[in-house]
C-alpha cells in the first residue's frame, strides 16, 4: 500500500470538504474555496472529520495516483486554512523590486523595467527593495508564479546576481584569473 495514500487527511474546524460526481472535490475554508477534479478511479470518502482515499486495485498507475490524490487534497486543505507562500530574493547592484497595485515592477539590469501583473488569487508582496513574497491558497499557482518571477533573471554562478528562492543555494564558480 502507498504509505502516503493510506494516511487520513484531518479536516480542521471551519473547513468543509465535499466530493461530487467524477471526484470533483470542493474545499471551503476561512481563506477561500478551492475546486479540483481528481482522478475518477480513486475512491474519496469523507468520514467525520477525516478524508480517506482508497484505490480500486494494485496496478502501477493506480498506485502512483493513490499518493498523488491524497497529497492534492491535503494541499487544498492546508491552502484554505494557512495558505502557501514562497520567498524570493533579488541580488545584484541596482536590481530592485517595487509593487504598485497588482503590478510588480522589477529592475534587473535590462534596458527596461520588467512588469508583471499578479494572477487571480495570488498576491506578491515586496519587503524592502529585494525580497518578494508570493502568497496564495493554491500551492500550484504560488509555485508557478514564483518560478515565472525567477525566470526573468535567473541567478548566475559567478557573482550570484539574479532572482533566487530564499532557501536556494547557488553553486558558485571561480572567475578567470589574469596572467602573470
Amino acid at each position: 500500500m502507498s504509505r502516503i495514500g493510506r494516511m487520513p487527511i484531518a479536516i480542521p474546524a471551519g473547513v468543509t470538504v465535499e466530493v461530487a460526481e467524477n471526484n470533483k472535490v470542493t474545499v471551503k475554508g476561512p481563506k477561500g474555496t478551492l475546486v479540483r477534479v481528481l482522478p475518477s478511479e480513486m475512491e474519496i470518502k469523507v468520514e467525520g472529520a477525516e478524508v480517506l482515499v482508497s484505490r480500486p486495485n494494485d496496478l502501477k498507475k493506480m498506485k502512483s495516483l493513490h499518493g498523488l490524490t491524497r497529497t492534492l487534497i491535503h494541499n487544498m486543505v492546508v491552502g484554505v486554512t494557512e495558505g502557501f507562500e514562497k520567498k524570493l530574493e533579488v541580488n545584484g547592484v541596482g536590481y530592485r523590486a517595487a509593487k504598485s497595485g497588482k503590478k510588480l515592477t522589477l529592475n534587473l539590469g535590462y534596458s527596461h523595467p520588467v512588469e508583471m501583473i499578479d494572477p487571480e488569487g495570488i498576491e506578491a508582496v515586496v519587503e524592502g527593495q529585494n525580497v518578494i513574497i508570493v502568497k496564495g491558497i493554491d500551492k500550484e499557482k504560488v509555485g508557478q508564479y514564483a518560478a515565472e518571477i525567477r525566470d526573468k533573471r535567473r541567478p548566475e554562478p559567478y557573482k550570484g546576481k539574479g532572482i533566487k528562492y530564499a532557501d536556494e543555494t547557488i553553486r558558485r564558480k571561480v572567475g578567470k584569473t589574469g596572467k602573470k
